[in-house]
């Protein structure tokens, strides 16, 4: 079975190398992701809880803590309103929202290159695709009706192969990229619900 991989892997020529490693770098990517919005989405939950108990009793220190402890983008905004607490209201929400626009990038990490994975592995599979197809015209066109059958078959392959490829790494490099947008807009929004409520409970307005 590896055998047989290797030599379609091979058939594709050396147009397969790039495709290969962005498919390695859009695995990368989509594990890492995978794992970051998981273990987010836990502390969130566990300081969401720890928080709404400690600002209960204005403990503000028991409260900063449990963001240090937490260390996501949320604990980190939360953190700066702690901090921020003794201001008037529209300076304490225009930092905070200084803070947020600071740590979105977090939540998008990688996120560009994995959209420019997905582009780049369509074009060199397209690019295999034109490659292949000039090697086999250019073996018809060799006298004989059919050139070499060999080296014909062998130019398609590689056309074959290569587009195959591409589009093998640029789909789900695309379907997660896209899922991935969709997950930082949901954290982004989660996020204000979450700091708002924190302000309105350090304004004494909830």
């Amino acid at each position: 079975m590896g055998n047989k991989m290797l030599d379609l892997l091979k058939s594709g020529g050396l147009l397969m190398i790039p495709i290969v490693i962005c498919g390695i770098f859009a695995t990368y990517i989509i594990i890492e992701r995978c794992v970051y919005f998981s273990s987010v989405k836990k502390r969130d939950a566990m300081l969401k809880k720890n928080l709404a108990d400690a600002l209960a009793r204005k403990d503000y220190s028991a409260a900063e803590a449990f963001c240090i402890a937490a260390g996501t983008p949320v604990a980190q905004v939360v953190q700066k309103a702690l901090a921020c607490r003794s201001m008037q209201e529209a300076d304490m929400r225009e930092i905070v929202q200084t803070e947020m626009d600071a740590v979105v990038p977090k939540f998008e990490h990688n996120l560009t290159m994995l959209g420019t994975i997905a582009n780049i592995s369509t074009l060199l599979g397209l690019f295999g695709t034109v490659t292949g197809n000039i090697k086999a015209f250019g073996v018809l066109g060799e006298g004989g009706t059919m050139g070499n059958p060999a080296v014909l078959a062998g130019a398609i392959a590689e056309a074959l192969m290569t587009t195959a490829g591409g589009l093998f790494v640029a789909i789900p490099s695309l379907i997660f990229h896209s899922f991935f947008v969709n997950r930082v807009n949901h954290a982004v929004t989660d996020m204000q619900s979450q700091v708002t409520s924190v302000i309105l409970q350090l304004t004494g307005r909830m």
